[in-house]
């Protein structure tokens, strides 16, 4: 009987620490990439614990951090909201960023080492929230008219897998990639490089990425993860 309660308790303190983590690079992610702004007013107590299917006192323990730091403040009877400080969180006009020239090639250097690593992760942590995101974005770019609408959705298909990390390093990661994604030179390779038949085996390639990460078979998605980059890659640059 006591085994049984034990057995239960770690379960519960399980999902309450994987809830807080959903959460925290939640609100890390969405004040960095601006989707959450000064006064901007965060959803109840109750809505994020539905959301993060954990308990209201982790959700209070997590808005306790974020208020700590400086980023929200909570007002009986109005709601929580989002500071200014939030805002210089990961800003595009802080000095140092990106005020280098990322090359393609760098970018696809870099994308090779360390996206790969995150299956890990995903497959420890991700949630019921963080799949749906995945399937929103792999319907979103099968649906794209325009090879700017597909590069768009692929690249947030690619910045989910980070959130779904539930570690605020690889989303920032993610976004610096992203941002150097949106360079000229990037898009004018995509284009020249992104046929009909590339394209669908790209889809083919993320569904089965993201089959392999609901499975919790973190291996098979990395090894598919580094030769679905390995495909862009020669596909930018040719063999």
């Amino acid at each position: 009987m006591e085994d049984t309660d034990a057995q239960a308790h770690a379960g519960r303190t399980a999902l309450r620490s994987t809830g807080a983590r959903a959460l925290s690079t939640y609100l890390n992610h969405a004040m960095s990439a601006g989707q959450l702004r000064a006064g901007a007013r965060l959803p109840p107590e109750r809505e994020l614990s539905q959301r993060f299917q954990t308990s209201r006192g982790t959700v209070r323990r997590v808005l306790a951090e974020f208020r700590e730091r400086g980023l929200i403040t909570q007002a009986a009877g109005s709601g929580t909201f989002v500071l200014d400080s939030a805002d210089g969180l990961l800003s595009p006009d802080q000095p140092g960023w990106l005020d280098m020239h990322v090359s393609p090639a760098e970018l696809m250097e870099a994308r090779r080492l360390i996206e790969p690593l995150m299956p890990i992760l995903i497959a420890r942590h991700a949630t019921a929230a963080d799949f749906a995101a995945m399937q929103a974005c792999l319907d979103r770019s099968e649906a794209a008219q325009t090879i700017e609408d597909f590069e768009h959705w692929d690249g947030e298909l690619h910045k989910v897998f980070a959130v779904a990390t539930h570690n605020a390093l690889f989303v920032q990661n993610l976004e610096l990639i992203n941002r150097a994604r949106e360079q000229g030179e990037w898009g004018r390779l995509k284009r020249n490089s992104l046929t009909p038949q590339r394209r669908q085996e790209y889809e083919r390639q993320h569904q089965a990425i993201v089959t392999a990460l609901r499975d919790r078979d973190a291996a098979q998605a990395g090894a598919l993860l580094s030769q679905h980059l390995e495909q862009v890659q020669r596909n930018l640059f040719g063999d």
